[in-house]
């Protein structure tokens, strides 16, 4: 459950309360029920709008990205525990690739084509140097 799960349950509780209030006022005049009754709408219109307006949309987008760093984050773990355990580097990054979510997860080819070009650069600033 979120915060945004509360919010028109808050709504709810403003219409109530708007309710009463404006049972307090009858027989009173008109305009002053009719501002009553609009307020305790209001109170429900703001619970559901923020709900389902800004804080529920707010609230998915910030689980999103804590999800994708935390896969970001995981995938380096399981390079460096391979790494650490004694793994050749290309067992390492072999092991990473296989940790990255499936639907970003690059070729075996295409993680070999990444490596070969980064150590062919590499070895062009050595020459240069």
């Amino acid at each position: 459950m979120t915060a945004a799960d509360s919010l028109p349950g808050l709504g709810i509780v403003a219409a109530v309360l708007g309710v009463v209030i404006t049972m307090g006022a009858l027989g009173g005049p008109a305009e002053d029920i009719g501002r009553k009754v609009a307020a305790a709408l209001v109170g429900t219109f703001l619970g559901i709008l923020l709900c389902y307006g800004l804080v529920g949309p707010m609230s998915a987008f910030m689980s999103k990205e804590a999800e994708e760093e935390h896969a970001f984050l995981y995938v380096l773990r399981v390079l460096m525990v391979a790494f650490i355990k004694g793994n050749a580097p290309v067992q390492a990054v072999e092991m990473a690739r296989r940790a990255v979510p499936v639907h970003v997860r690059p070729t075996f080819a295409e993680v070999e084509a990444a490596c070969h070009a980064q150590r062919t650069y590499a070895t062009a600033e050595d020459k240069v140097a």
